[in-house]
């Protein structure tokens, strides 16, 4: 069930009636949200509610078998259990074929004959996010950052919550957990700033990144692109891929605030970053600061010397790559970003930075950071090693295509209002700001949002990019 589909419009509309009846009674709220969050992550394939429902109850379990254990080595079992339970369904759904066939290829360059049995399994939608969530909570539960909840309901609903369930954020235990454990109490600032951040997110995805799809597929797809058409499609991609994302963080953001639900910020205006670092405190930080403080942290971080601190951000930024996806380029995206980070800490420990950097020098560190993550975009995109090697070297070739003038201008149309605004929430230091606008005036913005998401509203809707992740 697609966030931008008229289904999903019935069904929401259906939950949030049952819901107000049962929002004063908590079992009986919890227990919708299971149901209609169930109902919801099966409409794609039922066969895989087993599967989420058995992750949740096993990591459920352990969490409480951690705080009884009644020694150190055996709160580590537990924990042990649930790490390679999790990790062991990500392998086996998400990455067996993929290792099998990189393994078979390279002993047949070695003249080695190897056929393994490739599994061929659908990819459960969603299944990176829901692992990563019960497995940040056992982590917690077995450091002592929070107590497990001893009702499964509540912890069914947590794993499951509908809005945030197949593309994230990836919440944490300690935020979200105890809000399905204490009644809600829903006032009209949280349905405005719900219904503003849905409609937001709607605009993004349905007028920005699906108009933006064609363009990016047109240069993608063609065999010899030229390097002014490679740019400016990695450019689109870079504002397809973010509107995306983005957009059903905002949704989803939006959606539960109108349930009296608060989730995590997940992007904060990422291409206004001057650094790699900076880039990566604002785009998909739920992924971001779970790699830091589950990865990262745990390998040492940077309390083990220089080369041990470098060593730790490429193995965490490899690790984030493949979490992407099971494909060679998203290994080669991640080797990218983790090579910027230690690039950039390399020069931040050089000399001491400048409290107050002139203009010009924020100006050339936001240009050099965009052209850094621009070509990561084209590692991400491209279908194969070989795309990644042949769009590289079209960048030295300066033929324009007769068609480009078009493609700049559908770029300019579509991305223009999108850059508008962000300028708008950057100066403002607040991505809210248009809930500060007078009555009337904001609701001509929302209507005119509105106007714009009917007539771009496709009906075959496009699915959001990461549901493949």
């Amino acid at each position: 069930m697609l966030f931008n589909s008229g289904v999903f419009l019935q069904f929401f509309a259906a939950f949030l009636l049952l819901y107000w009846l049962a929002r004063n009674h908590l079992r009986a709220r919890n227990l919708l949200v299971v149901a209609a969050s169930y109902l919801f992550y099966g409409w794609w394939d039922w066969r895989f509610l087993s599967l989420i429902f058995v992750s949740s109850v096993l990591d459920y379990a352990i969490a409480l078998a951690l705080v009884r254990a009644p020694t150190p080595r055996r709160r580590k079992a537990w924990l042990a259990l649930s790490v390679s339970c999790s990790l062991s369904l990500l392998g086996f759904f998400k990455y067996y074929d993929f290792f099998a066939e990189s393994l078979a290829a390279l002993l047949a360059r070695l003249q080695i004959p190897f056929h393994p049995r490739l599994l061929g399994v659908i990819l459960p939608v969603g299944i990176s996010f829901y692992t990563f969530q019960t497995m940040s909570y056992v982590i917690d539960v077995y450091r002592g950052a929070m107590t497990p909840t001893r009702s499964l309901l509540s912890f069914l609903a947590y794993v499951s919550f509908f809005p945030q369930l197949v593309a994230g954020p990836i919440e944490r235990g300690a935020h979200l957990l105890p809000q399905f454990e204490r009644p809600v109490a829903i006032t009209w600032p949280m349905v405005q700033e719900g219904l503003w951040l849905s409609l937001w997110g709607m605009f993004k995805k349905v007028v920005v990144a699906d108009n933006l799809a064609p363009l990016v597929d047109l240069v993608y797809g063609s065999s010899a692109p030229a390097g002014p058409a490679v740019i400016l499609a990695t450019l689109a991609f870079g504002l397809q891929i973010y509107c995306d994302f983005s957009g059903y963080s905002d949704i989803a953001r939006g959606t539960a605030r109108i349930l009296g639900f608060d989730i995590m910020v997940n992007f904060n205006l990422p291409y206004a970053a001057t650094n790699v670092r900076e880039f990566w405190q604002r785009w998909h930080i739920s992924l971001s600061t779970w790699l830091r403080d589950y990865l990262y942290v745990p390998l040492g971080g940077n309390r083990r010397g220089a080369g041990r601190t470098y060593l730790n951000l490429f193995l965490t930024m490899l690790l984030g790559g493949l979490w992407h996806g099971a494909a060679w380029n998203f290994v080669l995206w991640g080797l990218w970003h983790g090579a910027g980070l230690a690039a950039h800490r390399l020069w931040a420990q050089g000399g001491k930075p400048r409290l107050n950097p002139a203009l010009w020098a924020k100006g050339i560190a936001w240009l050099l950071t965009l052209g850094f993550v621009g070509y990561g975009w084209l590692l991400f995109r491209a279908g194969s090693l070989g795309q990644v090697a042949s769009m590289t070297l079209a960048l030295g070739d300066f033929t324009a295509p007769a068609w480009i003038g078009s493609f700049v201008l559908n770029l300019a149309v579509f991305g223009t209002p999108l850059i508008l605004m962000e300028v708008w929430q950057h100066r403002a230091k607040n991505p809210l700001v248009a809930l500060g606008l007078p009555g009337p005036v904001r609701g001509l913005l929302q209507a005119a949002l509105l106007l714009a998401i009917i007539l771009f509203w496709e009906v075959r809707q496009q699915p959001f990019i990461y549901f493949q992740f």
